[in-house]
């Protein structure tokens, strides 16, 4: 068993006896939620249409690129049937993460929900011209079993100037209904922020964590202005905030805002922020997936609280 495995198991363990259900509240007009069942998960609006989508979501990378066996797929299968019967939506995925975008789809037809779910793929291979782009876009359909995805990105701004038309005309035609551009390397920012200030898009896709958080002085400001939906990705920070935090209690406080584990605390810092729409944190387990989306429930750190997550880093 993977030590992150080990790792992660043994924070969800220690943190069972913590504070948890708190009915939700937080940032009126910015998360919203059912306060009538306290499994009820915080949403956050799309600013571009108005539509709702939870804050915790599934990202794919590496963790869903498997063979075709019922050993690899069968834990797969489950966490995507449980994922929505918990509420959950957003589910991210990409061609260039080897097989899981083939995975995804299979899993996503045979369980039968597709409709209950928010599907986000990408394009990368607009650097090599648009018929390319065009040939991988109509590849993520068919991998996907679909006719229409949610959202379409342009891959950490991989021939962007040459897609983005692209993608237009694709929501045009019913493709796919939001469009946007993701990167996840601090190196792209500079591009990324001119694509932002010129280009109108319905989501930005970028990676910010507790120890991550030059977005949120750069990138998160600007798509708030901008009226643009965020997606996060790396909310762990590259795993170094869990293995940080592997023998570190809880600090007390963080039952008030129905925290069990250190995941549900690093997550609450990232979708609390009130730019970000949603994270997208890998999740391949059932055990993993309730955890993570425990964090979409109970009140959201207000910003002081936040500073006080900051500092427990920061010193550590």
């Amino acid at each position: 068993m993977p030590a992150s495995r080990i790792t992660r198991r043994t924070l969800i363990q220690a943190g069972l006896g913590s504070t948890a259900g708190l009915l939700l509240g937080g940032w009126p007009g910015l998360i919203h939620a059912a306060t009538s069942a306290s499994t009820a998960l915080a949403t956050r609006a799309i600013p571009s249409s108005g539509e709702q989508i939870p804050v915790i979501g599934i990202g794919t990378a590496r963790r869903y690129s498997v063979g075709a066996s019922e050993e690899e797929r069968g834990e797969l299968r489950a966490v995507l049937k449980r994922f929505a019967e918990l509420g959950g939506r957003m589910v991210d995925t990409a061609p260039s993460y080897g097989t899981a975008e083939a995975v995804v789809g299979d899993l996503i037809a045979e369980i039968g929900n597709r409709q209950k779910l928010f599907l986000a793929t990408k394009v990368g291979a607009g650097n090599a011209g648009r018929d390319a782009g065009i040939a991988e876009m109509e590849a993520s359909l068919k991998r996907l079993h679909s006719d229409q995805v949610d959202l379409l990105q342009v891959h950490n701004l991989s021939g962007v100037d040459v897609m983005l038309p692209v993608l237009r005309e694709w929501k045009a035609a019913g493709k796919t209904r939001y469009i946007g551009i993701s990167t996840s390397f601090e190196g792209q920012y500079a591009d990324f922020e001119r694509i932002m200030r010129n280009e109108t898009l319905d989501f930005i896709q970028v990676d910010y964590a507790l120890d991550n958080r030059e977005a949120a002085q750069r990138i998160l400001p600007l798509a708030a202005d901008r009226g643009m939906a965020v997606l996060i990705n790396l909310p762990f920070g590259r795993g170094r905030v869990l293995r940080t935090f592997e023998d570190t209690p809880l600090p007390e406080w963080a039952g008030e805002f129905g925290i069990a584990t250190w995941a549900q605390l690093v997550l609450k810092y990232v979708v609390s922020h009130p730019a970000v729409t949603a994270a997208i944190p890998g999740t391949a387990t059932l055990e993993y997936l309730e955890d993570n989306v425990a964090a979409a429930r109970g009140p959201m750190p207000d910003a002081a609280t936040r500073k006080r997550m900051e500092d427990l880093i920061d010193a550590a």
